[in-house]
């Protein structure tokens, strides 16, 4: 396993492309901390957003596993790029030459996912305790452990979406093609909910269908964060309105993403086995 990803990791640092994308996201994980340093004061207005409580622990585990997930992006442009120039620079033929086996070359792809996915989610942990050291009310130690289910829901997130990234070059072949196929696919899960909400179905069993499309999956992981905090929630009093939502990381959530994840990865696999290289 080493020996393979190894193999992927000099391909990525030969990629110009390839290491700005990974260097710029790594750097937008760390600029949030440079939100606990914003601050309004103008005039009678004083606002200091580390002191709305997004970093508090256990919330901000909550807090930045959601925001973050959303630079996700910059990852998923690397990885379908990866597949699309293994065809355009011929590399894929000529590992195969050189003795790697169809099974290696996926296992070795689906390794540099998880890779990416273990980093990331370290990444957020440590960006994330330190914050919480900083600026939280709550420094206790049962407390700071608490709600880390939300990271685990995080790198499942990743691992099924950069899986789902790696079908998707494998399929097309091509990176601008790939993530015009995702986008067109994020498009086709929001006509379906309209279609299913309009046409059959009452809203909490569209939600219930619509749970076992992939990106919808993936989303549900890791539900919003803001209705939790205390400003919204008394906002919401003041209008006579009471939020009551179920935050908690669902098992049964987690295991459709994994197995989406399955389905991704073994149809790379099939794909590359039937097709004539």
């Amino acid at each position: 396993m080493k020996r393979l990803l190894q193999i992927e990791f000099i391909k990525l640092w030969n990629s110009r492309s390839s290491r700005i994308l990974i260097l710029a996201y790594f750097i937008l994980l760390t600029s949030i901390a440079l939100v606990a340093a914003i601050k309004f004061d103008i005039g009678p207005i004083q606002f200091h957003l580390a002191e709305q409580g997004i970093f508090n622990f256990p919330y901000i585990w909550h807090f930045n596993s959601f925001i973050i997930a959303f630079f996700k992006l910059f990852l998923a442009i690397v990885i379908v790029s990866m597949m699309a120039n293994e065809y355009s620079n011929k590399t894929i033929k000529q590992n195969l030459i050189d003795g790697l086996s169809k099974k290696e070359f996926i296992l070795s792809k689906f390794l540099t996912v998880l890779t990416f996915a273990v980093v990331s989610t370290l990444f957020v942990f440590v960006v994330s305790l330190i914050l919480g050291l900083i600026y939280s009310d709550y420094n206790e130690l049962p407390i700071i452990l608490s709600d880390l289910e939300f990271l685990l829901a995080y790198f499942v997130k990743l691992v099924g979406f950069f899986s789902f990234c790696l079908f998707l070059g494998m399929l097309v072949k091509r990176s601008a093609f790939a993530l015009g196929f995702l986008i067109l696919w994020q498009v086709f899960e929001m006509i379906s909910w309209g279609f299913l909400r309009w046409k059959f179905f009452d809203e909490p069993t569209t939600e219930t269908i619509m749970g076992f499309f992939p990106l919808n999956a993936m989303f549900n992981l890791i539900e919003e964060p803001f209705s939790r905090l205390n400003a919204v929630q008394s906002v919401a009093k003041q209008v006579g309105e009471t939020l009551v939502l179920d935050y908690q990381v669902k098992g049964y959530e987690i295991l459709i993403v994994l197995a989406w994840t399955l389905i991704f990865v073994y149809g790379s696999y099939a794909l590359l086995k039937k097709r004539d290289l």
